[in-house]
């Protein structure tokens, strides 16, 4: 029997910027909803969340931990559920917040009260619209030094959504911080106990009355845009009541319509127990969203499922983990049906059948055994054999796959080496644990030198994957310099013959292709076109055409690096009624891509990455001077207090050790994030240098 009915159930993620504070606030919300009965500091290396020994070191969250915590209301009624999963903030572990956010209902999107909207909120905020979840905003750190809500408030309306709305405002702000006002109730509430939870409730003081109103009105006037019987009584100047406002937010917020935006100090323990009745009162129950879309691969058509107990079960791994003491576990969110422990369930990605050992709630690293989950839960279950992330898992009578979830490519490799014969074994075992773990990590052997490569989304990335290599499988590495992962693609259009023809005694070889080679848009990929007509190629060598083009790719024309974004389309060729084969076809097909490439004027594309420097105002000049020696574009110079913000674009392979050239040219006060934006054809001077292994 279920504990909690699916209604009374949040699945919740906290997103942010790097060092918005989101891991504070979640210790936070484990500390109030009764989880811990220690506030664990991010800072003191304490966080619960941040179980890793990595991330204790480095106070940054590295993997998105799950939880589960109940709450209820601070104006009383029944008890709630939250699932919750704390993503990274770090742009080199975007994998992490994209996978969780393919399977939560609602978001809980932290910012900075002094910096309002940073690079990375933008990117976690665009992946959020990427899978249409709901969100609420939580603007922290009100007690900091130049912290302003306003401010905040107003770069989440311009640079986010216009769809934002203030629900609570502060009192006071930096050292005076001393309470919220709830525009809902028109009330004062103060934080008091050694921890802020005693809620006290008062009068709004006559200091703030004005502002509190003037936001109301604003906070009404928004709400009843979204529904006319409310716009009707709003135009007439009529009263709304609390729970007619209520009831239109939470429908407005669950179509994405409206954002409701909280503010506090997590780190003073200051309005967190009112996002979390946010969470309650605005995002979504699983059963409140539509039932979710498949395809089912016995008829190849549209499937789909609705969150319902009694419907065919269904669910999708969104996360790997290798745990020291019990193996693999397979994280999953059900969206439909119910699984229990011993039961035997399809992974209809690839077909297999899978048996359920052991069911588990998590709460950040520490385990709760179950017997069975429902519709709506997260969970995760030990001893799955050939599931990877973004595998679908449903019941065997009943297959669906479920959308999966798309990772980016990796822009910076290393070459990796064990330092003895006794690590060379144990090095591919953790290299294909943790590439099962994480989608964004590659691994690739090069077959001339015979060196492992690993690829990544940054230098931080590849950092922890070497260290956890070293701390949990015991592996020692010597690794390279790292390295930019630059890619091919062609400017024209060409054609190209691709014969492969072998006379030795008895039967022969025989593959002959016409290709044609044409750019593709950025991003585009690799697509494949069968234009043969009347049976010149039989159709039964068409795939191996396709498979022998496909590793040709793999090893650019310029340089050797991969082909991108490029039209390949087989439209003439010829056959021999007995030595044709498919492994002449695919030399063929290889053969022609080669040629064709060579004609269509190949390029080298490198990785152009986003990167926000904020500087005091007296370095400006010399962080804009180095970044335009490196090969940098200035896309804009903003302010934010007596900092410096500089937007720019620079080529990745300009960028390593930048940290270190910027604390020199600013004494250490300055700071950057960079996150990947784009590719982006390299300059032919350049183009020389790569070539020749220099770049």
């Amino acid at each position: 029997m279920r504990d909690y009915p699916i209604e009374k159930t949040r699945d919740i993620g906290i997103i942010a910027h790097i060092d918005a504070g989101k891991t504070t606030v979640t210790e936070r919300v484990l500390f109030y909803t009764g989880v811990s009965h220690k506030i664990g500091e991010v800072h003191e290396g304490e966080a619960i969340m941040d179980w890793m020994e990595q991330e204790r070191e480095r106070g940054i969250t590295i993997t998105a931990a799950a939880t589960t915590c109940f709450w209820k209301s601070t104006r009383g009624g029944e008890e709630y559920r939250i699932n919750i999963i704390d993503t990274p903030g770090h742009v080199d572990f975007t994998v992490e917040v994209e996978r969780s956010l393919r399977v939560l209902d609602g978001g809980v999107v932290v910012f900075d009260g002094v910096a309002g909207v940073e690079p990375q909120s933008e990117t976690v905020w665009r992946q959020a619209d990427k899978y249409k979840v709901p969100r609420i905003c939580f603007i922290n750190k009100l007690d900091r030094m130049g912290a302003s809500f306003e401010f905040s408030f107003k770069s989440i309306l311009e640079r986010l959504t216009p769809n934002a709305v203030a629900v609570s405002i502060p009192v006071g702000l930096e050292a005076n911080f001393s309470g919220v006002i709830d525009l809902m109730r028109s009330k004062f509430i103060k934080f008091e106990g050694e921890h802020g939870e005693k809620l006290v409730v008062e009068e709004i003081p006559e200091s703030h009355r004005a502002e509190a109103a003037q936001w109301r009105t604003k906070m009404v006037e928004k709400i009843a845009e979204v529904d006319d019987a409310l716009a009707e009584k709003f135009l007439e100047g009529k009263e709304i009541s609390e729970a007619e406002l209520q009831k239109t937010l939470r429908e407005a917020t669950i179509l994405y319509k409206l954002v409701p935006v909280f503010c506090g100090s997590a780190l003073k323990n200051k309005g967190v127990q009112m996002m979390l009745d946010g969470v309650i009162d605005y995002l979504p129950s699983p059963i409140e969203l539509p039932p979710v879309k498949g395809n089912d691969p016995k008829t190849g058509g549209d499937a789909t499922r609705e969150t319902r107990d009694t419907a065919p079960f269904s669910a999708l791994a969104f996360k790997l983990q290798t745990d020291p003491y019990i193996g693999q576990l397979t994280y999953f969110r059900i969206y439909s049906g119910t699984i229990k422990a011993g039961s035997y369930v399809l992974n209809s990605s690839n077909g297999e059948k899978e048996r359920v050992g052991r069911i588990v709630r998590m709460h950040a690293n520490h385990r709760e055994e179950v017997k069975e989950m429902y519709a709506g839960e997260i969970g995760a279950i030990v001893g799955l054999k050939s599931t990877r992330t973004g595998d679908t898992l449903s019941d065997p009578e009943n297959p669906i796959v479920l959308e999966k979830i798309t990772f980016p490519e990796p822009v910076v490799s290393l070459r990796i080496e064990p330092k003895t014969k006794a690590d060379q074994e144990k090095m591919g075992l953790a290299l294909r644990r943790l590439s099962e773990e994480d989608p964004t990590f590659r691994i690739k052997g090069d077959e001339e030198t015979l060196e492992t490569i690993i690829s990544g989304m940054g230098e931080l990335h590849l950092e922890v994957i070497v260290d956890r290599m070293r701390r949990e499988f015991k592996v020692e590495a010597n690794v390279g310099r790292p390295q930019v992962a630059y890619k091919e693609t062609v400017k024209n259009t060409a054609e190209a013959e691709g014969k492969y023809i072998r006379q030795s005694g008895g039967r022969g070889q025989y593959g002959h292709v016409w290709l044609r080679i044409e750019p593709l848009e950025r991003g585009k990929g690799f697509e494949f076109e069968n234009k043969i007509r009347g049976g010149v190629v039989p159709q039964e060598f068409i795939p191996a055409v396709e498979k022998g083009v496909k590793e040709a790719t793999e090893r650019g024309i310029v340089a050797g690096y991969p082909l991108v974004d490029v039209k390949v389309t087989i439209y003439d060729g010829s056959y021999h009624e007995v030595d044709s084969s498919e492994a002449a076809f695919k030399i063929a097909g290889s053969l022609a891509l080669q040629e064709g490439a060579k004609r269509a004027k190949p390029v080298i594309l490198e990785p152009i990455m986003k990167v926000e420097v904020i500087t005091p105002d007296k370095f400006m000049g010399d962080v804009t001077g180095d970044l335009n020696s490196k090969r940098g574009r200035i896309e804009a110079i903003n302010d934010r207090l007596n900092l410096k913000v500089i937007d720019a674009k620079v080529p990745l392979s300009e960028m390593f050790g930048y940290v270190t050239t910027l604390r020199s040219i600013s004494e250490g006060r300055a700071s950057y994030t960079m996150e990947f934006d784009h590719y982006e054809e390299v300059p032919s001077n350049i183009a020389e240098l790569i070539k020749e292994g220099k770049k």
